[in-house]
């Protein structure tokens, strides 16, 4: 049996209304406010997203006490938070992530795949500097998070 290949064009809007396609959001936020409120965000792109997963910083940060609703810490669709002073922890790791992620290659990964109405695999290119770049934005944005006595809102 056949299976048809789609690689995921961040710029073709049937792309975007998959249930495949997936971004998320970073917030700085307050646990201790009465109200919710977010200070701050920063957007998680679709290929950042990916990357995140595919290169394993989601798996590291979830070496650090994420607070979610369902308990598996830092995990996809889900929400999950992190408190101040844990981002210094998280800074390091995103450090080690950088140098690891530095080394890497252009690639496509497997985002998933359907057997029916017919069979088809969904991929997307990521790329290293691209996902260095959104890196280095986010450990200055949690740097500057923990700096104003933030804490972190993952909504992946």
């Amino acid at each position: 049996m056949t299976v048809r290949h789609i690689l995921i064009d961040d710029e073709n809007p049937l792309h975007r209304e998959l249930p495949i396609y997936r971004a998320g959001k970073v917030g700085s936020v307050k646990l201790s406010d009465s109200e919710y409120r977010v200070y701050d965000s920063l957007d998680i792109e679709a290929q950042s997203y990916a990357a995140l997963f595919h290169y394993g910083v989601i798996e590291a940060l979830n070496a650090l006490p994420f607070i979610s609703e369902s308990n598996n810490g830092l995990d996809s669709w889900d929400e999950a938070f992190l408190a101040s002073a844990s981002i210094g922890a998280m800074l390091g790791i995103i450090d080690s992530c950088i140098e690891t992620i530095g080394r890497k290659s252009p690639e496509r990964i497997m985002l998933g795949w359907q057997d029916d109405p017919e069979r088809i695999a969904y991929w997307r290119e990521i790329d290293p500097a691209k996902t260095l770049g959104f890196l280095r934005q986010l450990r200055e944005f949690a740097a500057s998070a923990a700096a104003n006595g933030c804490d972190l809102e993952f909504i992946l």
